[in-house]
């Protein structure tokens, strides 16, 4: 009998995957000016043991003012690009699970405060705020103080901060990069007809909504080595009437393969309060189906996927070729484990867990590779 398709392994250009198990980005919050901490190691070096097949770093702010709070994590200067390179040497110590990073910017929902204190809007007069940017001057609530609309030289300015990120992660020897078009921020807005008003060849049009979030992918992968993988994570739909649809998401995957991107991940909403999310188990999975059915290259599902059955029916049925877990693994931080378990697959888990094992699981985890 062949064995499940969650743990098969996945080739991403020039880098392979020991299953189709994938840590989505989870921002912590727990950052000093954009300098990982303590937290982070402990955090990720945790679910780096989780035999999971890839590992992704939480948004990254390509500058100071695109963290979405004072709070978040950065790789726009040394001080940030040591930090993380900190962070990446302990947990490569004890783990070959390969680490990528997801590049961001904020926009309009920058300068809040942490979520566990409310996650208000902070005023750029007070302390920790800042003025916030975006491509046209609406502010994501109503009593917000509205962004400053991005012209042309800040533009350029926020292209090439994306691309000195993707440089700095090359030099930290990051495994991949991945964009953050979804969930309302920067490049989201810009895709989005509810957040982006603009007149100009930025706004409007499909076409001009694509353009800058475009742009900056063709400056990541350029300054992102060859043959390593850059993806980009999208809003399927901003489930909103009038807004970001999920013709427009395969549209813009189209645009996308036809530039190099090497895998799609499918998230949604994020960008507008009148969202109506019909939540429950797998409720995005169609979103990643049609993305699937329109390119040729792999694709993400994320959402409420916990049951291992579940995860598997996904990647078995072609609706994705991996699933991204994010709360449920912070919950089961050996949920591939358990999955493995259940569907009959292995994983790798340290020489010093080895023991742990059940034994009605025999085989079931398996030793790192010697390095």
């Amino acid at each position: 009998m062949p064995g499940p398709r969650l743990f098969e392994p996945l080739t991403i250009d020039g880098l392979t995957l020991a299953n189709r198990i994938v840590i989505a980005p989870m921002c912590q919050y727990s950052a000093v000016d954009g300098c990982m901490t303590d937290w982070h190691l402990i955090h990720l070096g945790q679910l780096a043991l989780s035999g999971a097949g890839l590992l992704t770093i939480e948004a990254a702010a390509v500058v100071p003012e695109g963290r979405i709070t004072y709070a978040d994590v950065g790789l726009y200067d040394a001080a940030t690009q040591a930090a993380m390179g900190r962070t990446l040497d302990g947990i490569r110590r004890h783990s070959d699970m390969p680490v990528g990073v997801q590049l961001a910017h904020a926009g309009r929902k920058a300068s809040t405060d942490l979520p566990w204190h409310g996650g208000a809007t902070i005023a750029p007069s007070s302390p920790n705020g800042w003025q916030t940017v975006a491509p046209s001057p609406l502010g994501f609530g109503a009593d917000d103080t509205p962004p400053v609309a991005l012209d042309r030289d800040g533009l350029a300015a926020l292209r090439d901060a994306f691309a000195a990120a993707a440089k700095r992660a090359a030099e930290l020897e990051l495994d991949l990069v991945q964009l953050h078009g979804a969930h309302g921020y920067l490049l989201h807005q810009f895709l989005s007809p509810l957040s982006n008003r603009r007149d100009d060849a930025y706004g409007g049009s499909l076409e001009n909504r694509m353009r800058f979030p475009l742009e900056v992918f063709d400056a990541v992968r350029a300054a992102f080595p060859a043959g390593k993988p850059v993806t980009m994570r999208v809003s399927g739909t901003d489930w909103v009437e009038g807004g970001w649809t999920i013709d427009q998401t395969v549209a813009f995957a189209q645009a996308l393969a036809a530039r190099g991107c090497s895998a799609i991940h499918v998230s949604s909403g994020g960008l507008d309060a009148r969202q109506a999310i019909p939540v429950g188990p797998g409720y995005q999975v169609p979103l990643a189906r049609a993305v699937k059915q329109a390119v040729g290259i792999p694709v993400v599902a994320v959402g409420l996927i916990t049951e291992p059955d579940h995860a598997e029916a996904i990647v078995g049925t072609g609706d994705a070729d991996l699933v991204a877990v994010a709360r449920t693994i912070l919950y089961d931080p050996h949920w591939p484990w358990h999955a493995a378990a259940a569907l009959g697959g292995t994983v790798v888990a340290p020489n010093q867990y080895l023991r742990s094992q059940p034994r009605q699981y025999k085989d079931l985890l398996q030793p790192p590779r010697q390095r």
